[in-house]
């Protein structure tokens, strides 16, 4: 390591901030995308079910790395514009991603029990409001744990964009082992760049989780220290019970 000089670790950290700016704005786009896709695929007209079920299938079963290839050389002879290797990499990852997504909110909303739907019926609300007051806020707690692991694999994912000339933590890495010629220090950096990144994105989805579940009354109490977790007769129930004993 003492041979990568200061202006390669800055073109390492400014990978970084590459990888940030991509893992964000595709997340963003797929999280859209998710909403959109997951609700539509819960519709009740069986065209609008059909139309969302076919961008899932067919952004499901396509590599991303051949989308972004697609995106960034076939669509321009289809158009006449082209995108920057950065947006051609957003709008990849963030469909692809997305498509992912809205299988999670398919299966959050709906796993939201009948009886709610018929609650909000019953209140007269109209589908929008059930949605809206209803079965997201119950259905949203769910989805967090499974978008942290998308999430997770999207920040990896975004090592892809290196083979366009991204300069990405991956693209830089490269260059720094050209540079010096060693392969062990560079890559062993990346790996704990990435799994620092992971970290702080996954402590952050966790903070997330435990607020949304408790403004739908599903945290756990907050335990005080020193307090025992076996469980006690009530004070009630042995004076009881001891008063029994002596007759």
């Amino acid at each position: 390591m003492s041979e990568i000089s200061a202006g390669l670790w800055e073109l390492l950290l400014k990978g970084v901030w590459i990888t940030v700016q991509l893992t964000v704005l595709s997340a963003a786009l797929a999280a859209l995308v998710a909403f959109v896709v997951g609700l539509a695929r819960a519709h009740r007209l069986w065209i609008v079910r059909f139309v969302a079920g076919a961008y899932f299938e067919i952004f499901r079963g396509t590599s991303a790395l051949i989308l972004m290839f697609w995106i960034f050389f076939v669509l321009p002879l289809g158009f006449g514009w082209q995108l920057v290797p950065l947006w051609a990499a957003v709008l990849s990852l963030g469909l692809t991603y997305g498509a992912y997504g809205s299988e999670v909110v398919r299966g959050a909303v709906n796993a939201v029990s009948p009886a709610q739907r018929e609650a909000g019926i019953a209140l007269s609300f109209t589908p929008a409001q059930q949605l809206r007051k209803i079965i997201l806020p119950q259905a949203w707690p769910e989805m967090i744990p499974p978008f942290n692991n998308l999430l997770i694999e999207l920040l990896k994912g975004t090592a892809l964009v290196s083979i366009m000339g991204v300069a990405d933590i991956a693209f830089g890495a490269s260059l720094v082992r050209n540079a010096t010629g060693q392969s062990a220090p560079v890559y062993t950096i990346i790996l704990v760049m990435y799994f620092v990144l992971a970290f702080v994105l996954t402590r952050g989805m966790r903070v997330l989780e435990r607020q949304a579940k408790a403004g739908v009354g599903q945290a756990p109490p907050p335990r005080s220290p020193g307090v025992s977790r076996k469980l006690s007769i009530p004070r009630q129930r042995r004076v009881s019970a001891s008063a029994g004993g002596e007759r």
